[in-house]
């Protein structure tokens, strides 16, 4: 087996143990943890995948995440893969969660929301280059064709928020 991760149901309720690739393709869901960093100057951390990557390889993303682990939170999970993909030790705020159509697989999103005071240290397997862009830049970009399609709706759904940073 690979990675395992829940399956779970339609209220995010746990239904068994199945390793990840099964549940992409059987199409079942399953959590994913998603975080959204900002610097002091409220700019977004925006990345590009490697052309290798087996998911979504040279697209554009605005988060960093990945698949909640057996028994682990959506905010654990955040933090771990902040750490794992920056080399950032904080603690992700919980936004929202919302059930993703997903272009590979569904599955239920948790987008989390950090400020990044200390020094990043992307891992290359992870993020091929990156930059910090203001809202506006970020909007412009979203609708990009090389942008990760399951974040454009996340991006949307965050936007909305009414009580965000930098929210008006």
């Amino acid at each position: 087996m690979g990675e395992l991760v829940e399956r779970v149901d339609e209220r995010d309720e746990v239904l068994a143990v199945v390793d990840r690739g099964d549940a992409i393709r059987h199409r079942w869901l399953h959590r994913i943890a998603t975080t959204v960093c900002r610097d002091r100057a409220e700019r977004f951390f925006v990345h590009r995948r490697p052309d290798d990557d087996t998911r979504f390889p040279g697209q554009i993303n605005w988060m960093l995440g990945g698949a909640v682990d057996v028994a682990e939170s959506y905010e654990d999970a955040a933090a771990r893969e902040l750490v794992e993909e920056l080399g950032v030790h904080a603690r992700p705020r919980f936004l929202f969660k919302f059930l993703c159509e997903g272009v590979i697989s569904p599955y239920w999103l948790g987008l989390h929301e950090v400020v990044v005071t200390e020094p990043i240290q992307p891992d290359p397997s992870e993020v091929a280059c990156h930059d910090w862009l203001t809202e506006s830049e970020l909007a412009d970009l979203v609708r990009h064709r090389e942008f990760v399609p399951d974040a454009r709706e996340a991006f949307d759904r965050y936007r909305a928020l009414p009580m965000r940073p930098g929210a008006m």
